[in-house]
């Protein structure tokens, strides 16, 4: 299966797995969640992620996230392209800058499709 990395397919993919009869998870379904929570199992991202939730415009420049997190922009970067990749945020590429926004279906698909909630 393909995992693209637009935020609503992963939550899509996720929003189905969920089911009353607590039947276990499919592999592929399994690979989904997994990937979301490997995501934020870094204490770096996990900064990141809350950060940009936090911001009052709901975003923020890839230039604001350095200083915060005390590491270098290619190293932020990095960490950056994970979160993009899990679904947890958007990046929108103006000028020379990226701004992240972040999306909460895959974190709540996720956690939800793990309760039955």
């Amino acid at each position: 299966m393909t995992i693209g990395t637009a935020p609503e397919l992963l939550a899509d993919a996720l929003s189905g797995c969920c089911n009353p009869a607590q039947q276990p998870l499919t592999d592929e379904h399994a690979e989904l969640i997994a990937r979301v929570f490997k995501a934020l199992g870094d204490p770096t991202r996990v900064k990141l992620y809350s950060l940009i939730g936090g911001s009052a415009p709901g975003e923020m420049c890839a230039c604001d996230l350095t200083e915060p997190v005390g590491l270098s922009q290619p190293t932020v970067s990095h960490h950056m392209k994970l979160l993009v990749d899990a679904g947890l945020v958007t990046r929108e590429q103006r000028g020379r800058w990226a701004y992240y926004r972040t999306t909460p279906g895959p974190l709540t698909a996720a956690a939800q499709a793990l309760t039955g909630t």
